[in-house]
């Protein structure tokens, strides 16, 4: 396999909470088009054949449809879960429920934990593998099939088989399984050692409660997309984003469900790590801002951090691999408010699309970062939503004389404490990807995107002492630029579990060996071009009597005992500053990321060429008083418009079709040849 460029049609297209993205490319004519069009929110494949309209794209012709959709991530933060009963060890039932002792909030005794699926639908039957995977009590199938036949009398769509130690010997899982689907209405079934083959029976018992209850509803949703789009003459395989910066086709998605939530979120970090290669920018900390929430991630040498540890929300961990996305309750809708101890705070609550922020002009009344934007200038008070609500800017600086009288503070002030209120939120997140992990993010540049992400980046920037933003040519759609550029990508873990002096080593290669062969088969049936094939080998290790796990990447499949331990211990070290040579180290998973990496696509094909003026002066479309530290009047630019050479100077707004760039004091930027800007980060005055 060599390297290549992409060749045919491909539309990626993103379905988000608020908006559908689509992006179009024909690599023949090397031309792009793109289209935002509203989320259709009771049945997302309407959004997308709009899509597909309002870009003037002809599925028939198509010869490649990729898909990220928030179908079972919507689900599972909202609770709209299909019936879904258990089948488990005796004695084991309340396992979902127990967790790990945790609380919802680490110093209070506040919150609630709702278990995925209730207690009087999982049910317990005889059977009992001990954890080096010997037989204690055989499984008994007569108190199965009552079971099963209990769970369908009850009204369950869904099915999950999850036995004590089936990772270590799942003979009784598959037994059941082969029992289930006599008697089970649908195809349904998740065994959890088939999702993933881990220790820890809470979570690998949650991870495949979360597959099962959302199956039926991705099912259901694909199949109705892919008929869809059928009528309309695409007879080509549908692809859907996984939460791990892959693609699986449509027909298989839905087996493995779990693996497609944060697929949105996954194929944005995707779309920064192929833009940063090209831009010669590997080390990015990606910064997607939107309307309620902002989503961080780390990218080093061009490839996100994936993690086999995400948790969605309080005791819902998902073990399967994921882009390691952290997630903060701020975004452009989020609701500025004095707190009962006289504080600014702002979020998590948001105002959401409806009604809105109050510039929406939708009846919204109470003030958000948005309007806090507005008010100062950052956003062009001339596309004010001037509409039905009758907002204007007076509107918006009534409520922020409100919210500042409780500060002491005036309409503007207030404002501009709500955005530095609404930075630090923003820049803390990026911290949790970042030093959190041992790792320093002056060593990075940030990549700011989403439709409110560009706002805020160079401020970010600099309270992180980041060196550089990285602002790719169409912020709003990078999502859906994502789907396109994704890779073909597998991962598998298995469970060793022993004392590293204790492990054969021989089965350790073998593994890894298996993990790679199941994942060229797997990329092999995707019928999918790829230019070159990757794998990355890891292991998962701690020291004995501690509990948390730290991944450990490997040069090889091949590693000696010397070689785990010399990786493990420098790790631990960089990432707690602290050895520990006196305590034995354990292994306990073997990992492995199959990755088929597709052809190039040309990303100056985003921006419009026949655009571009030929002086920064003809591109500057007006000024416009901006509010900083004070107000002053800076100047306002097209981005389309800008000639390939320009340097900019903040202060300086930079307007587009999807978002604004603001340049604070200090900043300058340039282009590359893809369109994106490059901003160096001033220094912090």
């Amino acid at each position: 396999m060599t390297d290549s460029t992409l060749t045919g049609t491909f539309a990626g297209i993103d379905v988000g909470g608020t908006f559908t993205d689509l992006v179009y490319y024909d690599s023949r004519a090397s031309s792009v088009k793109l289209a935002k069009v509203p989320t259709t929110l009771d049945n997302q494949s309407r959004g997308v054949l709009d899509a597909l309209d309002a870009a003037g794209v002809d599925a028939a012709a198509l010869d490649l449809i990729v898909h990220g959709t928030t179908t079972t991530t919507n689900a599972v933060l909202e609770r709209q879960l299909c019936k879904t009963g258990l089948v488990t060890t005796m004695g084991f039932r309340d396992v979902l429920e127990l967790g790990r002792r945790t609380r919802p909030h680490a110093y209070g005794m506040t919150g609630q934990f709702r278990p995925l699926i209730p207690r009087d639908l999982r049910l317990e039957v005889p059977e009992r593998m001990l954890a080096d995977g010997a037989v204690y009590t055989a499984l008994d199938e007569e108190a199965l099939r009552a079971a099963l036949a209990e769970l369908v009398d009850k009204g369950c769509e869904a099915l999950v088989i999850h036995f004590l130690h089936s990772y270590a010997n799942p003979a009784h899982e598959q037994r059941a399984g082969q029992i289930a689907r006599e008697v089970w209405p649908n195809g349904n079934i998740t065994m959890g050692h088939a999702l993933i083959s881990e220790s820890r029976e809470y979570e690998r018992g949650v991870t495949a409660a979360v597959n099962a209850s959302v199956q039926p509803l991705l099912r259901r949703y694909v199949e109705r997309l892919a008929d869809k789009l059928s009528e309309r003459g695409y007879d080509r395989d549908l692809l859907v984003m996984n939460g791990n910066g892959g693609m699986v086709s449509a027909r298989v998605v839905a087996d493995e469900a779990a693996k497609t939530v944060m697929s949105g979120p996954a194929s944005g970090v995707m779309a920064a790590a192929y833009t940063g290669r090209r831009a010669g920018i590997p080390d990015l900390l990606t910064y997607d801002m939107g309307g309620t929430s902002t989503d961080v991630a780390m990218i080093r040498g061009a490839d996100p951090a994936v993690s086999h540890e995400i948790e969605v929300e309080y005791a819902m961990p998902i073990h399967v691999p994921m882009v390691d996305v952290r997630t903060v309750g701020a975004g452009g809708g989020s609701i500025a408010r004095v707190d009962a101890a006289g504080l600014l705070q702002v979020g998590p609550d948001s105002a959401g699309s409806t009604p809105g922020p109050i510039c929406y002009g939708k009846g919204g009344t109470l003030p958000t970062i948005s309007d806090a934007n507005m008010l100062l200038g950052r956003l062009n008070p001339d596309r004010l939503n001037t509409g039905a609500g009758g907002v204007s800017l007076d509107t918006i600086r009534e409520a922020f004389a409100t919210l500042g009288a409780k500060l002491g503070l005036g309409a503007d002030e207030a404002a501009a404490a709500v955005l530095r209120i609404a930075n630090a939120k923003m820049a803390d997140a990026v911290r949790m990807v970042s030093i959190s992990l041992g790792e320093d993010p002056r060593d990075f540049a940030l990549f700011a995107f989403g439709g409110a992400g560009p706002l805020h980046a160079c401020a970010i920037a600099r309270e992180l002492g980041v060196p550089r933003v990285l602002v790719p040519a169409r912020p709003g759609i990078t999502n859906a630029l994502g789907c396109i550029v994704a890779d073909l990508r597998h991962d598998y873990v298995a469970t060793v579990n022993r004392p590293l002096d204790a492990c054969d080593m021989d089965e350790v290669h073998a593994l890894f060996t298996k993990q790679v062969a199941d994942g060229r088969a797997a990329i092999a049936r995707e019928r999918v071009e790829i230019a070159e094939e990757k794998i990355a080998f890891s292991v998962e290790m701690r020291f004995i009597g501690q509990t948390h796990l730290l991944r450990v990447p490997l040069p090889s499949d091949a590693p000696t005992r010397d070689e785990l331990q010399a990786l493990f211990e420098e790790a631990y070290f960089k990432r707690f500053q602290v050895r520990l040579p006196e305590i034995r180290a354990a292994l306990v998973n073997v990992a492995t990321s199959v990755i088929g990496r597709r052809p190039e696509i040309d990303l100056a094909a985003l921006i419009d060429a026949a655009g571009r003026k030929a002086t920064l002066a003809e591109a500057q479309s007006g000024t416009r008083r901006v509010f900083f530290d004070g107000w002053c009047e800076v100047p306002v630019y097209w981005r389309d418009h800008l000639p390939l050479d320009a340097a900019l100077h903040g202060p300086t707004i930079v307007e587009q079709m999807d978002c604004t760039l603001v340049l604070e004091v200090g900043d300058t930027a340039t282009q590359d040849a893809d369109g994106n800007l490059i901003v160096t980060v001033g220094a912090q005055t």
